[in-house]
């Protein structure tokens, strides 16, 4: 499969017209002429996950997280940000990436949490639209307690919280990744509770203030979840292309109970 066709399908899943003006998404190593076979699948492009996009043969390591966010003027193999890439270049890998398109889209980030975490309903949450926010379930009386030991259990990690553990849950917002700015977006929207994966101490007092729980349950696990059914429904539109989750990758920071 040429590469363009590659693009046309995940341009299909993730439109890059969803993506917020300060991302940079798409095809950002490689050419258009890139013969397509085998795409390995993380959340970052990493010394770990391009190495292993070389040992597998891969011809693109497809990520969330996109290279040169913050505007890398080098390419250089001691430099955390670009040493993955640098690796990818040598052993002519592509690499695309598909961040707050594919936090938007239908289908994507928001809605694979959504659903792994039992929220009904689920709809864009404004005014950015890319969390979601939706019902726990009006037959399923909660608590704050409860509901974060339950997002723990889901999303195989500890949690923290910001609010009373006896306080109820009923309508939930969700944003993977850093979503903590997005709290006062909640509570405008009428969510009691928030989830996200990471959250800063200014914007947890804004969520107490605001009366909002907040359940911070981390990045990598917030956003892992879409990794699956992202293969799944690549699977559907491309053919001859092997796809494979990346056996390299883990949370970069954990917890200790």
């Amino acid at each position: 499969m040429k590469l363009t066709d590659f693009i046309a399908a995940m341009e299909h899943i993730a439109p890059p017209g969803l993506a917020m003006d300060f991302d940079n998404v798409g095809l950002l190593l490689g050419t258009d002429r890139h013969e397509i076979t085998r795409v390995l699948v993380a959340l970052d492009c990493t010394p770990a996950t391009a190495q292993e996009a070389v040992d597998w043969n891969a011809d693109l390591l497809l990520t969330h997280h996109p290279l040169f966010l913050d505007g890398a003027k080098r390419i250089l193999p001691g430099d955390p940000a670009t040493a993955g890439a640098y690796i990818l270049l040598r052993h002519g890998i592509a690499q695309y990436a598909a961040h707050t398109n594919l936090d938007a889209a239908p289908g994507g980030v928001n809605d694979c949490l959504a659903d792994a975490l039992g929220i009904f309903d689920a709809a864009p949450l404004p005014p950015e639209n890319l969390g979601r926010i939706g019902m726990r379930g009006a037959n399923i009386p909660e608590t704050l307690g409860a509901f974060a030991a339950f997002v723990a259990e889901r999303l195989g990690t500890a949690v923290r919280i910001c609010g009373d553990p006896v306080s109820p849950v009923s309508r939930v917002a969700l944003i993977g990744g850093a979503g903590g700015s997005d709290a006062e977006a909640a509570h405008a929207a009428g969510a009691d509770t928030f989830v996200t994966g990471e959250v800063k101490h200014h914007q947890a007092l804004a969520a107490r203030f605001f009366g909002l729980n907040v359940i911070e349950a981390g990045h990598y696990e917030t956003e892992r979840v879409v990794l699956l059914p992202l293969i799944h429904h690549l699977q559907a539109l491309t053919n001859d292309v092997q796809y494979r989750l990346t056996l390299s990758e883990a949370a970069c920071l954990g917890r200790i109970e």
